[in-house]
């Protein structure tokens, strides 16, 4: 299932970066539980890291790193019986 957010269904441009967050959250997670018809099941985690991308580079850089995300589950950072490697460790360490 694809899911893309129009601007005009999420947010004015008014409206903070956390609060566009939560309101795609909201949306995405309603969308996802009637799709498998489920009620009130949480999809996402709770928080989110807000980072600028600055070059092409390390654009890239992210997009490898969420295509391969569920693959490396066993080393994630966020996963309370993972373990993380260099690789979490080295990308984790330009967001802080």
């Amino acid at each position: 299932m694809q899911y893309a957010p129009t601007t005009n269904k999420f947010h004015s441009p008014s409206q903070s970066v956390g609060s566009i967050i939560r309101g795609f959250k909201s949306t995405t997670t309603k969308k996802i539980n009637q799709f498998r018809n489920m009620l009130e099941n949480p999809i996402w985690q709770r928080n989110y890291y807000e980072h600028i991308i600055r070059s092409e580079n390390e654009l890239d850089r992210i997009r490898e790193y969420i295509k391969n995300n569920p693959l490396r589950w066993q080393y994630d950072k966020e996963n309370p019986m993972g373990k993380p490697d260099k690789i979490e460790k080295d990308f984790w360490k330009n967001f802080t």
